[in-house]
């Protein structure tokens, strides 16, 4: 299947109460992972890539090949979206080479300025038929080139969210409600009193980022209260760097691509279906 951009299936998701999981990728066996966990539950999924996983892989280009390769017998809806681009140069390399949404991170900058940049990359991304993302708020831990401490002092203001949505256009909002990005160093909750807020406040698709190690409960609570799509980077990487080493502890070991690969491959195909049946709202979210 072509890839397709995420504004449809976000809307979608948010009107029936469900989350699309987006899935950071850096090479064709882990967007294959993605997408064959999404065939196997039927929903639609996003690859996404920021610029370091770009720079890993070659360039922007080179991720848009390999997400075709893996988007290509999926049976599910397949967005390509670039992740927390900071500057209007990433937006355009993106787009350019084929992404059919992208995200602009302009969270560090003043509302106002957050708003002129978020406009300027609606209009392009809008040229080429992509959907957009922006952020209002702070998430805890590494923000961009931020580190944010005060959790609560930092999260997106609902009123903000009505005037910033009304005023940019753009298709889906990440939120601060008390996530951080990487594993947590405190105890997660999410503020959902204030997601409530938000949510009520602008009608467009709402997204949380920094879903790596946040409790299922929390994560479907927050998918009830608005939110439409759930980015997870760390726990898939995570889920590829453990099976690395488990698979060389165990006897009989042999060093072959299918023994450590390919494992690891299916530790992460088996994280992202968990994932993608916990957002979907699929039984418990267990295989």
């Amino acid at each position: 299947m072509a890839l397709v951009t995420m504004k449809e299936m976000l809307c979608e998701a948010r009107s029936k109460k469900y989350a699309v999981g987006a899935f950071e990728f850096w090479s064709l066996d882990s967007a294959q992972a993605v997408v064959e966990a999404a065939n196997e539950t039927g929903m639609p999924v996003i690859l996404q890539a920021g610029p370091l996983e770009a720079e890993f892989c070659g360039g922007f280009k080179a991720m848009r090949v390999i997400a075709a390769l893996a988007a290509a017998p999926a049976w599910v809806p397949v967005a390509l979206h670039l992740d927390h681009a900071e500057d209007f140069r990433s937006v355009e390399d993106a787009l350019e080479a084929g992404f059919t949404s992208v995200m602009i991170d302009a969270s560090s900058a003043t509302f106002d300025e957050n708003i002129a940049i978020t406009i300027k990359v609606v209009e392009a991304a809008r040229k080429y038929g992509a959907s957009v993302e922006a952020e209002l708020g702070k998430l805890a831990g590494n923000e961009g080139n931020v580190t944010v401490g005060d959790r609560e002092a930092c999260q997106t203001d609902p009123a903000e969210a009505a005037v910033f949505a009304e005023r940019t256009g753009v298709d889906a909002l990440a939120v601060a409600i008390g996530t951080a990005h990487g594993f947590y160093t405190f105890a997660p909750e999410l503020n959902l009193e204030r997601l409530g807020r938000i949510a009520a406040a602008t009608p467009i698709p709402l997204v949380l980022h920094g879903g790596s190690g946040t409790p299922d409960e929390q994560v479907r609570s927050a998918i009830g209260a608005g939110i439409a799509k759930v980015n997870i980077c760390t726990e898939f990487i995570a889920a590829y760097g453990r099976q690395y080493t488990t698979a060389q502890e165990q006897a009989g070991f042999k060093y072959n691509v299918p023994s450590v690969f390919g494992s690891a491959k299916d530790a992460g195909r088996k994280l992202a279906k968990h994932k993608i049946r916990l957002f979907g709202g699929l039984g418990n979210g267990n295989d």
